[in-house]
């Protein structure tokens, strides 16, 4: 009889291809021996998991449902396997970071050249994305390590703190007043702010602060890039709120200015991201380890 596990896979590959013969192509097995699978896995679980069509098949609710959950599971699975296979002296795999594109581009580049110069025949899988998206990926076990934003709230993660960073308001030539003295935060919210898009956690991080002097933000232009907060400024579309690391070649060459604050926002984190459940793999063990040994010796 066909073990759980294989039913599990035989339903996610049916739920993808949403059609038993396509499933059964890709499984090397007969139509009739998927559709015996899934009746099976209805049987057990006594729930119907597709709707039936000439067409296809689709997930019933119930369906859905469990998709979600077997999928990140085999994922899971297909990560676990994939590890014992890259033991051999890291002679292959592949690195697997979620991260966001500033980060990456900002502080990311000179450690993955590290690493691929050391370890050339490990492949890299770089996903970008949000906070919240990447660490969604992390636990679906489609990301071996998220580096992101901190602070970051959540049990299941293991969190290493790498490099403090600081928030900051700059501006272009137009408002070059505004930097020769410090202003009041109740000053600052009034200026045509230019910030990140919400779900940023940047974003959020600035936003609470502000919150917690009784200050609202209510910017006129919201971005989902780093790079085009620098280049609005630039172009004197308002006051932007960038990270000041990752904005200085801007303000060393002039093209925009530090707007200083009588109350600064306080210092927070950039760090790394694993699953407590899960062990990482040798590719990214190394990789943090060559972050965490260049951070201490730089």
């Amino acid at each position: 009889m066909i073990g759980k596990l294989d039913l599990y896979k035989v339903f996610c590959k049916v739920a993808r291809c949403k059609s038993f013969s396509k499933a059964a192509r890709d499984l090397y097995m007969t139509q009739p021996a998927v559709s015996q699978a899934i009746m099976q896995l209805e049987r057990e679980l006594d729930t119907r998991l597709f709707n039936r069509t000439p067409k296809g098949v689709s997930l019933t609710n119930e369906g859905n449902l469990l998709f979600e959950y077997v999928y990140s599971a085999i994922n899971l699975i297909n990560v676990g396997e994939e590890k014992i296979l890259e033991f051999k002296n890291l002679t292959t795999g592949e690195l697997r970071i979620g991260v966001g594109d500033t980060i990456a581009r900002y502080f990311l580049l000179p450690y993955f050249e590290l690493f691929h110069n050391q370890y050339p025949n490990i492949k890299f899988k770089i996903v970008n994305g949000t906070t919240i998206e990447l660490c969604s990926l992390l636990k679906s076990g489609e990301v071996d390590l998220v580096i992101c934003n901190l602070p970051l709230e959540d049990s299941t993660l293991f969190i290493r703190s790498c490099i403090d960073i600081h928030d900051i308001f700059v501006c272009g030539k137009d408002y070059k007043h505004l930097a020769s003295t410090p202003i009041r935060l109740e000053e600052l919210v009034q200026l045509p702010l230019i910030l990140l898009e919400r779900n940023s956690n940047s974003r959020k991080y600035v936003e609470d602060y502000m919150l917690s002097k009784g200050l609202q933000i209510s910017p006129e232009i919201e971005l989902g890039s780093h790079d085009l907060l620098l280049e609005l400024a630039k172009i004197n579309l308002g006051i932007a709120c960038v990270t000041k690391e990752f904005s200085q070649e801007y303000i060393n060459k002039g093209l925009l200015y530090e707007i200083p604050l009588i109350e600064e926002i306080p210092k927070r984190s950039i760090g790394v991201c694993s699953l407590k459940s899960v062990p990482l793999s040798p590719s990214s063990t190394k990789f943090v380890e060559i972050l965490e040994r260049e951070l201490k010796d730089g």
